[in-house]
């Protein structure tokens, strides 16, 4: 690292869990975050910011004016553009060291595989089910760790699924593909700083197992009911049924 470097992490190198050789395993990361809005908006600026130095944004979407409420990674002059463009502008101006990279198309099984092997670590911070069964599916092919963030309404959840431990449940063991009704905000609101709650809760544990200090949400669901500020763990076991991961 350079002075310059060492001066904007300087106060994460000073914490003994990072220190100089933690912050460069940072800078030589790749994170591939998959979803660029109201959770991947939070997720990829404070990862850009700590120094996470390769990122690979996927969205499809352009930029709406009813996700300014809520994805902040967006303003008002990036409407019409695609949110990986966007998000990657921002990210940027926070941060000109870090690597960013851009797709804009829904990628097929093969690419999904692909983009997700040279990843250190996936975040789902999309918004459907079919999706995220899709996303956990190659990563459990692949051993790559997995962060799951959801939120709508006032309420969401977070869990790590650490597919490189075969002890670890997979999302398929705590949702089955059929038993949920696709969902979301666009359909049923959300409130904005539950997605920046949830997205940050997502960047600390991304950062937690690419440095391997603390305990992760392996294995546990956290909660969160915002109208009463709430939090409930609920431990998450493996299904040795599951046809993804068992």
């Amino acid at each position: 690292m350079n002075d310059e470097q060492l001066l904007r992490y300087s106060r994460q190198i000073m914490l003994p869990e990072i220190d100089v050789i933690g912050q460069q395993k940072l800078l030589d990361s790749h994170v591939l975050i998959i979803g660029m809005g109201g959770l991947g908006s939070p997720v990829a600026m404070y990862l850009a910011s700590a120094g996470i130095g390769n990122l690979t944004l996927v969205d499809d979407d352009k930029v709406e004016l009813s996700n300014l409420q809520r994805q902040i990674a967006h303003t008002q002059n990036d409407i019409g553009k695609y949110k990986t463009d966007s998000a990657k502008e921002t990210l940027l101006s926070l941060n000109p060291d870090i690597n960013v990279t851009t797709i804009n198309h829904r990628m097929n099984e093969n690419e999904l595989i692909n983009e997700i092997q040279k990843s250190d670590v996936v975040i789902d911070a999309t918004d459907n089910f079919t999706t995220r069964f899709s996303i956990n599916k190659a990563c459990v092919k692949t051993g790559t760790p997995l962060v799951s963030g959801a939120a709508i309404r006032m309420e969401a959840q977070i869990t790590v699924f650490n597919n490189d431990k075969k002890d670890s449940p997979c999302y398929h063991c705590l949702y089955k593909e059929g038993d949920e009704l696709d969902e979301s905000c666009t359909e049923t609101g959300v409130l904005a700083p539950l997605v920046g709650i949830i997205g940050s809760i997502q960047a600390l544990e991304t950062i937690k197992i690419l440095l391997g200090f603390g305990e992760t949400l392996t294995g546990k669901l956290l909660l969160l009911d915002a109208k009463t500020m709430e939090w409930r763990s609920i431990k998450l076991g493996k299904d040795p049924a599951c046809p993804v991961c068992a």
